[in-house]
């Protein structure tokens, strides 16, 4: 609704019909509203080159949308970049892969995404690259299901304060604005967080969690439920370990500083296939060199600068890895230790032969366990199957575990990295700048495998941390899932379950394939698995089935066709405390940037939005050196309205 009309039916409504009224109120509320800007700190000085007129080395190590930004900025600026990603495909979260079920051949991935229309960076990119609009559909609503009481659905806002706000109150069931206004203190903590501001919100809330400001504040626990608990499950951290600053920008940037609503679209095909393809398609246009499947090991630095990234596989190895006494390795069964760079070793004892495995799956990096049933290894990220010696046999990975020379000096078992194989590493690209966009995981691996020069920003690197983990679990039913009228839900008040996306509902080929067998494609969301709740994956299933049950009661009676589960921990943490700690995109190492939604920075970004707004202001940074023009960086407002 335009803005003038919808005043026009408010003040009718309320009796106030003055052009005076109109016109004070109507400033007022101009006033007020969010607006979208142009990050400050990346403003071009209008007299910088606009492209390298003597071409430079750039690497990214690190294919998600951070490393995809980056590159995509750095090539476009003239500079030969090499984009390294341990995985076999690009996108991080985002990736996908193919999966043999029912005769058939599926994409799937690691679970639902909206694109919000706030990711302006993100949406950017996609732009860039080429990216359909036609990929995209609308989401219908933002409807929340609850255990105990009836569902709320959450429409299309008004992108106008306070006409936004009320309209999420207005659109609920269990929320009046009576009781809210009579919650003064809760009321004021609720509008407490209209006033985000940097400095102040994380000088003031980020050493408590979301859930102790929400009780301190005595926000009405009607609201909680109903709004603020939903909405923050979607950070992947749960509340009670979500640092309240943290909380406060998330809400600012999503909702209440955020210029354009609640609007966000869906892919009607598989994020590999709409979004990340045409990525790299763009970056092999742009002459970016790609590779996939390469793990970069250490970063060879010279006079406090970057000089090379070596990455593994590629010969010339035989350093050692770990010594450890032959006491700690059973002599049957697998254990895991930890190598001098933080590299997982899987090692097993039998008789006198001790065999030794990289227990990162090829895939993407998690870790991989000892599969009992088959005496090989399983990934449950991404359910990939290993068998005794290594190889691949099943889900997504293509390459095997890398192996391990074990040599015994008197009583110590010494691990190294073979000359050859897999396991390998000694080629090393050269390096002019070098921006890390790993995940937490893989960028603290890197830095504190890479000497004694990255100790000051190893520091800093070490105290990241992962949330909780999360679980995917996909179901093929034989039957259609009738009473669900949206094709998402979000869900509150279960122990695992915080979200539904009906995949035969919105996207194909599982919309062709529910008409063509009558049934249904869903998928259940467990966002942040609490420490207590972690269970063995039947367990888990089970009960996220009973959840199922509980929320749609004909999906009991439906027979499973097939199923995929996956848990995973690769989500970054945002606990109380950590902002501070955090590094930024600029290091000690002059010519060393880092970049991914884990990076300290000031501005009011999230999630997939923050990954793609470090890689830009990482490739910024770079440009500022060699005085080329910076890439401007919209943003929703850097403060709330009340600031």
């Amino acid at each position: 609704m335009e803005r003038r009309e919808f005043i026009r039916k408010m003040l009718s409504r309320t009796g106030i019909g003055a052009g005076l009224g109109v016109a004070a109120l109507g400033g007022a509320i101009g006033y007020y509203q969010p607006r979208k800007e142009m990050y400050r700190q990346n403003v071009a000085s209008g007299e910088d080159a606009e492209r390298l007129a003597t071409p430079k080395n750039a690497v990214v190590i690190g294919g998600g949308l951070a490393g995809i930004g980056s590159a995509l900025e750095l090539a476009r600026k003239g500079f030969r970049v090499t984009l390294v990603e341990s995985s076999p495909s690009l996108g991080g979260k985002l990736t996908g892969w193919d999966l043999d079920a029912l005769g058939e051949r599926f994409p799937v991935e690691h679970g639902f995404h909206g694109f919000f229309d706030q990711y302006y960076n993100l949406n950017e990119m996609f732009a860039y690259a080429g990216v359909k609009d036609t990929v995209f559909d609308p989401a219908p609503g933002y409807p929340v299901l609850f255990r105990e009481r009836g569902p709320e659905v959450y429409g299309q806002t008004p992108k106008w304060f306070p006409f936004n706000i009320l309209s999420v109150v207005g659109q609920s069931r269990s929320l009046d604005i009576a009781s809210i206004l009579k919650d003064y203190k809760g009321l004021r903590q609720v509008i407490g967080m209209f006033r985000y501001d940097y400095g102040n919100t994380f000088r003031e809330y980020d050493s408590i969690d979301f859930m102790t400001y929400c009780r301190q504040g005595e926000i009405l626990p009607a609201f909680v439920d109903t709004v603020l608990h939903p909405f923050a499950d979607a950070t992947m951290n749960r509340m009670e370990v979500l640092s309240a600053a943290e909380a406060i920008r998330y809400f600012h940037f999503y909702f209440m500083g955020s210029p354009e609503g609640l609007a966000f679209r869906i892919t009607n095909r598989d994020c590999m296939t709409a979004l990340i393809d045409p990525l790299e398609a763009k970056l092999r246009e742009l002459g970016v060199t790609v590779l996939k499947g390469r793990r970069a090991v250490r970063l060879h630095t010279a006079a406090g600068k970057v000089a090379g990234v070596e990455l593994q596989g590629a010969g010339g190895g035989g350093g050692v890895l770990l010594q450890t006494g032959e006491e700690t390795v059973p002599e049957r069964g697998w254990v895991v230790l930890k190598g001098s760079n933080g590299v997982p070793v899987i090692v097993s004892r039998q008789g006198g032969s001790i065999t030794a495995f990289d227990a990162r799956c090829t895939h993407m990096g998690c870790p991989v366990t000892h599969d009992a049933a088959t005496g090989g290894f399983y990934c449950p990220c991404h359910a990939g199957h290993f068998d005794t010696e290594g190889n691949p046999v099943g889900g997504p990975p293509e390459a095997p575990l890398a192996r391990f020379d074990v040599v015994r000096n008197g009583g110590t078992l010494v691990f190294r990295v073979p000359e050859t194989g897999p396991g390998s590493s000694g080629e090393v690209i050269p390096a002019d700048y070098c921006v890390v966009a790993s995940d937490v995981r893989g960028t603290r691996e890197l830095v504190l495998g890479s000497g004694p020069e990255l100790d000051p920003l190893a520091s800093s690197v070490a105290t990241l941390g992962e949330a909780d983990p999360y679980a995917v679990y996909r179901l093929w039913l034989e039957r259609p899932l009738k009473s669900a009228e949206f094709p998402f839900y979000t869900v509150s008040g279960y122990t695992y379950t915080d979200s539904i996306s009906i995949y035969s509902d919105f996207q194909e080929p599982f919309i062709s394939w529910a008409k063509k067998h009558g049934g249904c494609v869903l998928e259940l969301h467990a966002y942040a698995i609490a420490p207590e709740d972690v269970k063995p994956e039947e367990t888990v299933r089970a009960a996220m089935k009973e959840e199922l049950h509980h929320l749609f009661p004909e999906t009991r009676d439906a027979a499973i066709l097939h199923e995929l589960y996956m848990q995973q921990s690769n989500f970054t943490r945002w606990a109380p405390g950590d902002h501070s700690r955090r590094p930024g995109v600029e290091t000690p190492l002059s010519n060393l940037f880092l970049a991914g939604d884990w990076v300290r920075v000031d501005a009011p970004v999230f999630l997939m939005e923050a990954a793609a707004f470090t890689g830009r202001m990482a490739a910024n940074a770079i440009f500022r050196q060699e005085n080329l023009k910076a890439t401007p960086l919209p943003i929703v407002p850097m403060e709330g309205i009340f600031a």
